[in-house]
């Protein structure tokens, strides 16, 4: 393939001289001349292990070349990435004012391409700011739709410095965001050569994505400086801890903990984050993240609060109540605080759960739920039917296989709002369905 890469920094470079090395023709574009320079001149303009070689390489053979000049280079290619950098302004806002004038510069350019061509971006933009910013300066400045004369993509990429020649031939995955299948398969051929697990997606979830990526880096490495903080006053090797922490890929390096859904609960995790809070409190060791985590958890249960209220229906009937499917612990279940909540704000409310029976509670379980829900007996319906000739507003709130079924009974004016994502893909044809961060 022919390909323009907008920006000759860090991603740009790696990306262009890689590309290169997978098989295609590459121009290099930026406004900088001293990168040019370098460029031309078979050197790389940053510091990267094997970069220069690379360059230097594909220069000579003359697959890479470079210029100022976005309409020489569109001429000559078929697409385009743009891999200008996107700072931080003085507010912590995204500065994306230099992806807009490459979006002008590859609009204008258009004009006289003579052929149609695919533009990627693979700038770090916020979720939508493809869509809502650069797509229409790219139509307005072509004077063309996108699906016609020109098509766009977005495709995060995963480089970390330092080792970004191997992250580039041996990426985690290869994210390819678009507005039809057929323009992220396209794309995706640039990709052809390499193994990594391809996702297809939409362009707010690939851009999404690279957030994701990031922040969970910055999480994780916080994290474990937390660990490490509250670890060394008492004497604990928190190295050691963490080696056997990382070995667990059942849990701890997993997907299971990280489905958007609703707060934690139970028995354990409340219990346990308070406990080694109070021990840093103790240690006088500042731990920020670890002390936000229970107010971060009450927040996600407010927000459930707010998306009922908006919804402007008082009788509620509630599919689950203890903190998780296929027990009936609810000890700081996050659904006991929701209807608690809910009750205190006059809303009518019958729950359903085939576990939770006051009968059979017994000792921690029970002396909880007496405290904090002593009119339970009251709330609890028999059948899964009480709760759909009662309610204006189902809530899902565990993933109890017996409920999908329930839910396809409901009757076009009751609403229903799921916490846990009880259907695998939306169901459309549920017109009163609404997903709690989904």
């Amino acid at each position: 393939m022919k390909i323009s890469v907008f920006g000759l920094g860090y991603v740009g470079c790696v990306s262009a001289a890689c590309l290169c090395d997978l098989g295609h023709e590459v121009w290099g574009i930026d406004v900088d001349p001293g990168k040019l320079d370098f460029i031309l001149r078979g050197q790389s303009p940053i510091i990267e292990e094997g970069l220069g070689e690379l360059i230097s390489k594909y220069v000579k053979a003359g697959t890479l070349r470079a210029t100022t000049s976005a309409a020489e280079a569109l001429s000559s290619t078929e697409i385009s990435l743009v891999c200008v950098g996107t700072p931080s302004l003085e507010s912590g806002a995204l500065n994306i004012e230099y992806v807009r004038r490459v979006a002008a510069e590859i609009g204008a350019a258009l004009k006289s391409c003579g052929h149609r061509h695919l533009v990627i971006l693979r700038s770090t933009m916020l979720p939508g700011t493809t869509r809502r910013e650069l797509l229409p300066i790219l139509e307005r400045a072509s004077g063309m739709k996108e699906g016609e004369g020109f098509f766009v993509a977005y495709n995060p990429e995963f480089l970390r410095e330092g080792s970004a020649l191997r992250d580039f031939y041996d990426p985690p995955k290869t994210v390819v965001g678009a507005l039809r299948k057929e323009t992220a398969e396209h794309a995706a051929q640039i990709y052809a050569k390499l193994t990594a697990p391809l996702f297809l997606t939409g362009i707010e979830e690939a851009e999404m994505v690279k957030y994701a990526d990031n922040v969970f880096h910055a999480v994780k490495i916080v994290f474990a400086n937390e660990i490490g903080a509250i670890a060394k006053p008492l004497g604990v090797d928190s190295h050691r801890v963490m080696e056997i922490f990382v070995a667990d890929h059942k849990l701890n390096l997993s997907p299971y903990y990280l489905k958007p859904g609703f707060a934690f609960g139970g028995s354990c995790l409340p219990k346990d984050v308070r406990a080694l809070a109070a021990q840093a409190h103790e240690a006088n060791v500042k731990t920020p993240l670890l002390f936000s985590l229970m107010d971060a958890n009450r927040e996600h249960v407010q927000r459930a609060v707010k998306m009922i209220q908006s919804f402007g229906k008082k009788k509620i009937g509630l599919l689950g109540l203890a903190f998780k499917a296929g027990t009936d612990d609810l000890r700081e279940s996050p659904m006991v605080e929701l209807v608690e909540i809910l009750l205190g704000k006059g809303y009518q409310i019958k729950i359903y759960d085939k576990n939770v029976s006051l009968a059979r509670l017994v000792g921690s379980n029970k002396r909880f739920i007496e405290t904090v829900l002593p009119h339970l007996t009251e709330l609890l319906c028999p059948s899964t039917d009480e709760i759909l000739e009662h309610a204006e507003v189902i809530v899902v709130a565990n993933s109890d296989h017996d409920f999908p079924p329930v839910l396809e009974k409901v009757k076009p004016h009751q609403i229903i709002f799921d916490l846990v994502r009880i259907f695998p893909e939306s169901p459309r044809h549920l017109p009163n369905y609404h997903g709690f961060c989904w």
